[in-house]
C-alpha cells in the first residue's frame, strides 16, 4: 500500500472545521438545555472553571482566533487576531463560531498547500515566569516556525485547549454533553 503525504490543508482546515462545528453544536445544545431547565443562558457567558481561568466567552473567542487567525498567520506571516470583544450575549458567541466556520470553509486546499514550508516568525506574549503565569509579567517573544510547526505546535494545541475548556464549563453547568458531541463528525473514508 502506497502512503500518501498529508498536506498542510489536511492538517489544518478540516481539523479546525470538525471541532468548530462540534463547538457550534454544543452551543446549540446549551441553548436548548437552558430553555428546557430554566437555567440562565447569559450566566454561562461569564462562567469559569476556576477563579484564575478565563471565562466562557474568552474560550469561544480564543478558539475562533486560533482557527481563523491561525490560518491567516500561515497565509500572511503575521499572527494578528482582532482584539478580544469580551462579554457579549450568548447568541453572539454562537454567531462568532458560525462566522469562523464560514471563514474556514473559504480556504481552498490549493491555496493553503501553497503556503507550506515557508518561514513563519511570529511574535507572541509569554509569561516571564512560566511556573507562575497567572502572577508573572508577560513579554513578547519571537518564535521561528514554519506553517506546519506553527499549526501543529501552537495554533492547534491552543484551539483544542479552549474548545475543551468551553466544553468543560458547559458540563459543569449541567449541559448534557458527551465525548461524541466534542469529537464532532469524524472524517471517515468511503466504504
Amino acid at each position: 500500500m502506497a502512503q500518501l503525504a498529508t498536506s498542510l490543508y489536511d492538517l489544518s482546515v478540516p481539523t479546525f472545521l470538525q471541532t468548530a462545528r462540534a463547538v457550534g453544536g454544543f452551543l446549540d445544545r446549551t441553548t436548548t438545555h437552558c430553555a428546557e431547565t430554566g437555567a440562565g443562558l447569559e450566566e454561562v457567558v461569564k462562567a469559569r472553571l476556576f477563579p484564575d481561568m478565563a471565562p466562557f466567552h474568552f474560550q469561544i473567542e480564543a478558539l475562533t482566533h486560533h482557527a481563523v487567525w491561525g490560518m491567516e498567520a500561515v497565509k500572511t506571516g503575521v499572527f494578528a487576531p482582532p482584539p478580544l470583544v469580551g462579554v457579549m450575549p450568548f447568541a453572539d458567541l454562537r454567531t462568532m463560531v458560525g462566522h469562523a466556520i464560514v471563514a474556514l470553509e473559504a480556504f481552498s486546499s490549493d491555496e493553503v498547500n501553497s503556503w507550506s514550508g515557508k518561514n513563519l516568525d511570529i511574535e507572541i506574549y509569554q509569561p516571564l515566569d512560566v511556573d507562575n503565569p497567572t502572577t508573572s509579567g508577560w513579554v513578547p517573544r519571537i518564535l521561528a516556525l514554519t506553517p506546519e510547526t506553527f499549526l501543529l505546535s501552537y495554533s492547534l494545541p491552543n484551539f483544542y485547549f479552549h474548545a475543551v475548556t468551553a466544553y468543560n464549563i458547559l458540563r459543569t453547568r449541567g449541559v448534557p454533553l458527551g465525548k461524541y458531541h466534542f469529537q464532532g463528525q469524524l472524517r471517515t473514508r468511503p466504504v
